[in-house]
């Protein structure tokens, strides 16, 4: 395990170092703003008659090929020089079996315990696992951020979160564990050093590898041409494209500039978005409490992620810090 020392990604040494960071941190809101969305329409897909095996084969069915031509001009026969033993890992973790898991849930419960749990379990099981296998310290103001996050989080969803079913609780696990198997993905990228882009084309292309013909083989297409044209427009889109690459590249990259455990917090803007798109898509129109709730994250993650200046002791130390965040595939 790392020693518990601040991480140096963690603290520029300089004011234009820090707005770098800061101009980083813009592709974390990306990747939450993508993920809102997929959590809406996801929820679309599941209301429309869709499953969650449906929904994986569309995202890396559109992923894989896509991404195909980039594995090739990175040593194919290693994966990118990340070695086959941690892409599995990666993609057990952030492939078709978390798509599974996540979409899942709305069978059972809600958009509103979708969007909570599963991103509120994905932000703090990040920020404990950087503390603990990263060495990350818990500054103050990130605790305070937290604090001020999972309060805006609990008013977003408000009375929904005791709603649903008496099957509404097998939903919930199922949102806490999807949650906390993309912190663990998250935590691991940064751990071994792997490049954004390395991570997103070695998930997307075992997982279409894996699973299309499995899904294929076992599911068919029934279910999938049983559905509108703009309903697999939309999945394909948001699914595919936008989750399955742009965002996990845009989250992945900000893990390895700001840090995971910053980084981490990024997602807890995803349900404050998926309440907003759910206006137009589900018909869902936003209460006082979470207009409210959205204002309370949004400060939330201000303050949370606030990072002092602070000037290097020495010449070495400063190169020491740049060494640790240069990526390395292994």
């Amino acid at each position: 395990m790392p020693n518990a020392k601040l991480d140096p990604i963690e603290t520029p040494t300089n004011p234009a170092r820090l707005a770098r960071h800061h101009r980083v941190g813009l592709l974390g809101v990306v990747a939450a703003v993508i993920w809102g969305s997929f959590l809406t329409v996801s929820r679309h897909g599941i209301d429309e008659g869709l499953r969650g095996s449906d929904l994986a084969f569309l995202r890396y069915a559109t992923a894989g090929p896509l991404l195909l031509p980039v594995l090739l001009r990175r040593s194919p026969l290693t994966l990118g020089g990340i070695g086959w033993r941690r892409s599995v890992v990666m993609a057990l973790l952030a492939g078709p079996l978390f798509v599974l898991i996540s979409a899942s849930g709305y069978l059972y419960a809600p958009l509103a315990h979708g969007a909570v749990i599963q991103l509120g379990v994905l932000t703090l099981a990040s920020i404990a696992l950087s503390a603990w296998l990263l060495g990350e310290r818990l500054q103050l103001s990130r605790l305070l951020g937290l604090a001020v996050l999972v309060a805006g989080l609990a008013t977003i969803a408000g009375p929904a979160i005791f709603s649903g079913g008496s099957l509404a609780w097998i939903g919930d696990l199922m949102f806490a564990t999807a949650g906390a198997m993309f912190a663990t993905f998250t935590v691991l990228v940064r751990r071994w050093k792997i490049t954004a882009l390395d991570a997103t084309v070695v998930v997307s292309l075992l997982s279409a590898v894996a699973y299309s013909p499995i899904y294929l083989l076992f599911e068919g297409t029934a279910r999938l041409a049983s559905v509108s044209p703009s309903m697999l427009v939309e999945q394909v889109l948001v699914q595919g494209a936008l989750s399955g690459i742009v965002a996990l590249f845009a989250f992945a990259q900000a893990v390895h500039r700001i840090g995971a455990g910053r980084a981490a917090l990024f997602p807890a803007l995803a349900p404050a978005v998926a309440i907003l798109i759910g206006i137009p898509l589900v018909g869902e129109l936003p209460t006082a409490a979470q207009w409210l709730g959205l204002g309370i994250v949004t400060s939330g993650l201000l303050v949370a992620l606030r990072t002092p200046v602070q000037v290097s002791s020495s010449p070495a130390a400063a190169a020491e810090g740049v060494a640790a965040t240069t990526p390395r595939s292994q």
